[in-house]
Formats: structure tokens, C-alpha cells, sequence
């Protein structure tokens, strides 16, 4: 008799922008089981889901060595996004479970949130909603987007997005530094490479767009914060845990920096001690959250496990070098 085969979607809200994955799935004959607690799963609740499933369709769970070991059938795993911080891709090597991803699909919505939080620390627009919402009519000041000098750190999928919206809009103090991209728009004038630490020292606006690895993890500290200027402006939608969130805290207090905004966090859902700062803008991990984003994201990571159970040639198996970091650190 021929095995059904099945599937674990980790995600809770899988399929509810549209069902097409689902069909997609149901239309294969594939077995597939949503998250049944509707929360991000913890470890210990992963471990008593995961025995029976061939494929996993994953979010941002932890998926760790140990979960794999109690996965006996598990072949592949079809993340839903980029991020790959949250599974053991070695433990994953060591099981011969083949790892993919959508690396594509996010890019877009997170650079608009970008753009969007940039804005919001920008005219204060945060502060005024919370305070006409308390029946308070308060004008801010702020300042004009195109007198900034702007500074980008990681200039891949995401961040070139930001730098060409940015270039659109007509600023032309961009400055950006990548430890393994030049941009064409690089134009020695408008965009500009530079060392990370020029761009800490110089830049009224700096926003991250690197991946979580040995050499991002807690790379603005303190010491980092000590060169940046005190009206600076920090964004983070790429992933918790490349500022230091206890010395953003503390910086945020003594006012060595103007503002944040922080979309991830290194334990999620946050309940930290940022929450107390009116000063930093807190969104609940909203990068990819678009309907057209989370639409594509599911869509393109469905059609990857179809692909694997039907036996076909694989479009976005997540490529070495990224076991590479893993191996190399983090």
C-alpha cells in the first residue's frame, strides 16, 4: 500500500490570506496538519507534532537538532521566508533533510515597512497618534527625509530595495556598506560605499539589513552606539539580536541616540524593557505582512514540498554557503 504522504505546517495563519496552498496541496492528495495551538510553537510543543510528517512547512520556529532527531520521517523542510537563523541547518545536514526557503518573496514588503518606520521616527507621526488617541493636541517637529544622510548596512535583497526607494525620492546622502555586494547604483555622489564605522560616525538615519550570523550577532553594542551621533535614528527589520537590545535600552535612556525601531526581536513575541520608551517604535516581527507578500511566501514554499514529494527538481534548496555560517559560528 502506497504511503500517505504529510505534511506540518507550523505557521497558524497559513492559508487565510489564500487558500490556493492549501488547494495546492489538497489537490496532490498530501495530508497536511496546520498548527492545531494557533501560537508560535515552542520547542517542547514542535517535538510532539513532528513524528509523523515527511515535509515541514515552517515560520520562524526553532527548529533544532533535537526536533530532527524525534522527526524519523522527515525529509525536507520548505521555510516560508528568508531567515534561517531558527533551523539547524548542520543538524539538518547530518539527517540528509533537504532545507528551502523563499528568499525573494519578502524583500519588497520589508523595504516599504522600512520606509515606513523611517518615516514615522522622522515626524513623530507614533508620538502624535498615541496622543490625539489621549484626547492631547500636540504638534510635532521633525525633520524632512531628504535632508538626511542616510546610512545602510547590508545591501542585499532588502537593503538595494531601500537604497533605490531612497534614491528615488531624492536623497542623495546615501551611504552603504556590504561585505560582499557593490551596488550599480553607485554613483561615488547620490550612493556611496563606505566602513561601517564612517557610517556610524556620520549618518542621521541607520537601518539594518544583514542576516543573523557569527559576525551580525550583537554587532551594535555599546561601543558601536559610542560613534554614532546623538540625534542618530536606528532601524532593524532583518533580524533580533543584531543590536543589543539591553544596550539600545540603556541608550534610549541616557538619550546617546535620538529613536528606534525595532520590527524583530532575539526572543519573540518581545516583553521587553523597550516597551517603556515612546521614542522607540515596536512592531510585532511585521516585515513580510502583506497580502501580496505572505500570499507569494506560501504559495512559492508549497510549491517547493510539492515539488520534493513528486519527485522534481527543487527551484530554492537553500545554498551552501549558508551551512557555511552555521558552521563557522553561529
Amino acid at each position: 500500500m502506497k504511503k500517505i504522504k504529510k505534511i506540518l505546517i507550523t505557521t497558524a495563519t497559513f492559508g487565510q490570506v489564500n487558500r490556493a496552498p492549501l488547494d495546492m496541496l489538497e489537490s496532490h492528495k498530501i495530508q497536511y496538519l496546520i498548527n492545531p495551538l494557533n501560537k508560535k510553537l515552542t520547542e517542547d510543543e514542535l517535538l510532539s507534532l513532528v513524528s509523523d510528517f515527511d515535509v515541514i512547512i515552517a515560520g520562524t520556529e526553532n527548529i533544532s537538532s533535537k526536533v530532527m532527531d524525534k522527526a524519523m520521517n522527515l525529509k525536507m523542510i520548505s521555510r516560508v521566508g528568508i531567515g534561517l537563523d531558527s533551523i539547524d541547518l548542520l543538524a539538518a545536514e547530518r539527517h540528509g533533510i533537504i532545507v528551502s526557503y523563499t528568499p525573494e518573496a519578502s524583500a519588497p514588503a520589508v523595504a516599504d515597512l522600512t520606509m515606513g518606520l523611517i518615516y514615522s521616527l522622522l515626524r513623530n507621526l507614533h508620538k502624535a497618534n498615541i496622543q490625539l488617541h489621549q484626547n492631547k493636541w500636540h504638534r510635532y517637529f521633525g525633520n524632512r527625509l531628504t535632508n538626511c544622510c542616510i546610512g545602510i548596512i547590508g545591501a542585499g535583497r532588502v537593503g538595494s530595495r531601500v537604497i533605490r526607494n531612497l534614491k528615488a525620492l531624492g536623497c542623495n546622502k546615501i551611504y552603504y556598506y556590504d561585505k560582499k555586494v557593490r551596488l550599480i547604483e553607485e554613483d561615488g555622489k547620490q550612493v556611496v560605499f563606505a566602513t561601517k564605522e564612517e557610517i556610524y560616525n556620520i549618518s542621521d538615519i541607520i537601518s539594518f539589513h544583514l542576516p543573523l550570523d557569527v559576525e551580525t550577532k550583537n554587532m551594535i553594542t555599546m561601543k558601536e552606539i559610542s560613534l554614532m551621533k546623538k540625534n542618530v535614528l536606528l532601524i532593524n527589520t532583518a533580524r533580533g539580536g543584531i543590536i543589543n537590545e539591553e544596550d539600545l535600552y540603556i541608550a534610549l535612556n541616557d538619550e546617546l541616540i535620538l529613536g528606534a525601531a525595532i520590527d524583530v526581536f532575539e526572543q519573540e513575541p518581545y516583553t521587553g524593557k523597550l516597551m517603556e520608551h515612546d521614542n522607540c517604535i515596536l512592531t510585532s516581527h511585521m516585515g513580510s505582512m502583506t497580502f501580496e507578500c505572505r500570499e507569494r511566501m506560501e504559495i512559492e514554499a508549497t510549491e517547493e514540498a510539492i515539488r520534493f514529494l513528486t519527485g522534481e527538481a527543487l527551484e530554492r534548496k537553500v545554498p551552501m554557503d549558508e551551512y557555511e555560517v552555521q558552521r563557522n559560528g553561529l
